[in-house]
């Protein structure tokens, strides 16, 4: 904030005396006890009287500049980069985004000119100035940028000396607490801390830019000089027992850390791209995670279907879904439902990503030659009642899965493909005898992830365009009267659904907080379940597509994603927004 004259102090003052937001005896007294050479506003603010957002609010007004308040204000990420962050920090500038030619940044000394001939120099660009409070903009700073003051206290300590090492053999001479161990430590509390599923440390051609996935959407959180890139790819390589020198294919590793006082598993890969090399590790938080099939967002009749089908003795449970849609998440949570010390359950994972007891699990190791094949083999063998395969990738291994539940075995596993039904003609491709497809398969899944709206949100009615968006696709499974609100709702496991209008629907947005960005907080599953009866049987046999399968299983009650996506969002737990994202042209 600008540093005030006493005749300014009382312009202010006077200003929030007459708006009533300061107590006039408050007011009196401070005038009276502060010495000369204080300020009476600083005074005022730490007797808790009047807020230093009030007073840069007031400012504002006296000095005939426009004010933001920041905690209301979305700003595009390449807004964001167009200042560097040191730059923002160090003249207390948020830039907000660009009209007319120019560059609106909000500033909490707007007096400061020389600042702002700074920026506009640096940026080639004329400059608008808003005034906001200091308070905001550290907040807007810590949450577009995170706390890394660490790792640019540590960039600037690494020294030469310490970057040359890292392209020699020998350079474990950088030990646990040399710099580039401190940011890479300050970088993985930040990805804990926001729950980040991967961290992207990417090479560009005179910089190192740092992302992080939280929710499923990646948010770059900084950028480093391009020059300490070999000294921090070298200590991940180290930590993940990676060869340092080889920069020319790509590497996989693994290793775990206490961050947080949290045990978290990081997956290592490193692969050569233009600039250099870059690095993505996979952040799998052991204890964060849920395993309860019933929170995960499986509900109504999917949640049923898939009940049943793991009940059965033997069969197969099949997952489809992209890479991070939490397929495996699905399986360890239908493995954890029917567990007991009554059956051998086997796992064959390619890595094992999470640890539960009283399984037995078993890790792929394809330079040793247990591939998902070899491995798959050598469990039939150890009389096991439940197999968990962690992805069907060949022919030969889907065919001795298929083997294994026709021999009296229940298989759990995944699939990339884009729907439910889309798993049944992916089968058949790798050369499994329709016939053999019919009769093993219990329930097949297809999934996404989706944000969570956060617990602090405001209420608002749907737009015309989303109304007829939400009817055109669960118009008509949704209640039709408020007679059928109780039952409808218990058969699609969603308490109060709204009854079909074709006005507006009220949903809920999340407020955008430091905490959560965007107005989401969490994730939570979409899923479509096709139970496999006889109608879908001989459609497998007839070589039917996955769009006339899933128009029969439509037909039979099943629940597209796109549909449970929808009563999740009249139900609260997310946006439109989100479903049209991750669900848009699957079903």
């Amino acid at each position: 904030m600008a540093i005030l004259t006493k005749e300014a102090e009382s312009r202010i003052l006077n200003l929030l005396l007459a708006e009533g937001l300061v107590d006039p005896t408050l007011a009196n007294n401070a005038i009276s006890s502060t010495p000369d050479g204080e300020s009476i506003l600083d005074r005022l603010i730490e007797g808790h009287a009047i807020t230093g957002d009030m007073v840069s609010h007031a400012t504002a007004i006296i000095i005939g500049v426009p004010y933001v308040e920041l905690k209301n204000v979305m700003i595009d990420q390449d807004i964001l980069v167009t200042i560097p962050y040191e730059t923002q920090a160090r003249f207390m500038v948020i830039p907000l985004g660009e009209k007319d030619g120019m560059l609106n940044v909000a500033m909490a000394d707007v007096t400061n000119v020389q600042a702002t001939d700074y920026i506009s120099n640096l940026i080639n660009k004329s400059v608008r100035v808003w005034m906001s409070s200091e308070r905001g903009i550290r907040e807007m700073l810590e949450k577009n940028h995170g706390d890394f003051t660490g790792v640019k206290e540590a960039v600037r300590d690494t020294n030469e000396a310490e970057i040359q090492k890292a392209n020699n053999p020998n350079v474990k001479t950088i030990v646990q607490d040399s710099p580039i161990s401190k940011a890479l430590t300050t970088i993985l509390s930040y990805a804990v801390k926001t729950k980040s599923s991967d961290i992207h440390i990417e090479p560009l051609e005179d910089s190192l830019i740092i992302r992080c996935r939280i929710d499923g959407v990646l948010r770059k959180i900084m950028d480093l000089p391009k020059n300490v890139a070999p000294a921090l790819i070298s200590r991940i390589k180290i930590l993940a027992n990676l060869k340092i020198d080889e920069h020319r294919i790509p590497q996989d590793g693994q290793f775990t850390v206490l961050v947080e006082d949290k045990e978290v598993d990081l997956r290592i890969a490193t692969s050569p791209v233009t600039w250099g090399e870059q690095v993505v590790i996979r952040l799998l938080d052991k204890k964060g995670v849920s395993m309860d099939i019933h929170k995960m967002g499986m509900t109504g009749r999917a949640l049923r279907a898939v009940l049943e089908g793991i009940r059965k003795p033997n069969g197969m449970i099949l997952t489809s879904g992209p890479t991070g849609s939490g397929k495996s998440t699905t399986l360890y949570a239908l493995i954890q439902e029917i567990k007991s010390e009554e059956i051998n359950i086997v796992t064959l994972e390619d890595p094992v990503e999470y640890k539960m007891g009283g399984i037995n699990q078993i890790q792929v190791n394809v330079d040793a030659g247990l591939t998902f094949a070899s491995g798959l083999r050598s469990i039939l063998r150890q009389d096991p009642d439940v197999v968990m395969v962690g992805e069907i990738r060949d022919s030969e291994t889907a065919s001795l899965a298929v083997q294994a539940a026709l021999t009296g075995h229940l298989v759990f596993s995944t699939l990339h493909t884009n729907s439910a039904a889309g798993i049944l003609p992916r089968l058949l491709d790798m050369g499994i005898e329709p016939f053999l497809l019919a009769s093993t398969l219990n329930v097949v899944i297809g999934q996404r992830l989706v944000r969570r709206v956060t617990e602090k949100r405001d209420l608002y009615k749907s737009s015309d365009l989303e109304t007829a968006n939400i009817n055109s696709i669960v118009g008509d499974i949704i209640p039709q009267t408020q007679a059928d609100v109780e039952k409808v709702s218990e058969d699609l496991g969603y308490p109060g659904l709204p009854v079909r209008d074709d006005k507006y629907y009220m949903l809920a947005k999340g407020r955008d907080t430091k905490e959560t960005p965007g107005g989401y907080s969490g994730r939570a599953g979409l899923y479509e379940t096709i139970t496999v009866d006889e109608d879908i049987q001989k459609m497998i046999v007839g070589h039917n597509t996955a769009a006339e399968i899933m128009r029969l299983a439509k037909e039979k009650g099943t629940v597209t994603m796109r549909q449970d996506g929808m009563l999740k969002v009249l139900s609260g737990i997310t946006s439109i927004e989100e479903v049209n994202r991750v669900a848009s042209d699957i079903s």
